[in-house]
């Protein structure tokens, strides 16, 4: 099967359609969201990419609130205080050798990797920016992992950090499936 075709066919016809459906039935487009960012995972995984330059995106969201430094642009101005997952994020990009971008939104997040110009994306964000920007990148191969959100939406947010370095695993994995 090619994974690559399935991936396009999925991010370009039945997201779209899910999207619509959800719009008109109250609380399921987040549930629909959620299948695309989960499907298209696995269709990257079954592609089997061996990217070299990778791209960390996080979401500003996971900046606690408190914080009066601005990351956006520069995330070297963390000071690192571990109040969030900012300062463990940085570590484990610079371990690995990963570039690190922090954006305030959709946009943005389409801009930086417009410019960067990554092989692939290791992307963290809510259902609703994951599911249309990795629709929009295609085909780009992103894995996805939507954030934690225990005081709602873009605020003080975090993210499964084990998910992220599966995600790094993968991506730089030399044991991969065949």
């Amino acid at each position: 099967m090619n994974h690559r075709w399935v991936r396009g066919i999925t991010l370009k016809i039945l997201y779209p359609f899910l999207m619509f459906a959800g719009s008109l039935t109250k609380n399921k487009k987040e549930t629909y969201q959620r299948l695309i960012i989960n499907l298209n995972n696995k269709l990257v995984k079954g592609e089997n990419p061996r990217p070299k330059k990778i791209l960390l995106l996080l979401p500003h969201c996971l900046q606690i609130n408190e914080c009066d430094v601005r990351l956006t642009y520069n995330i070297n101005n963390c000071k690192g205080c571990g109040k969030c997952a900012i300062k463990d994020l940085i570590q484990i990009s610079e371990e690995n050798h990963l570039t690190l971008f922090v954006a305030t939104g959709g946009s943005l997040a389409r801009r930086v990797i417009n410019e960067i110009k990554p092989e692939a994306v290791i992307a963290v964000a809510c259902e609703n920016d994951l599911s249309s920007g990795i629709a929009d990148t295609y085909p780009l191969p992103i894995l996805g992992i939507t954030n934690k959100r225990p005081f709602g939406p873009c605020l003080n947010t975090s993210v499964d950090m084990e998910e992220v370095r599966e995600a790094i695993e993968f991506f730089g994995s030399e044991q991969r499936i065949e």
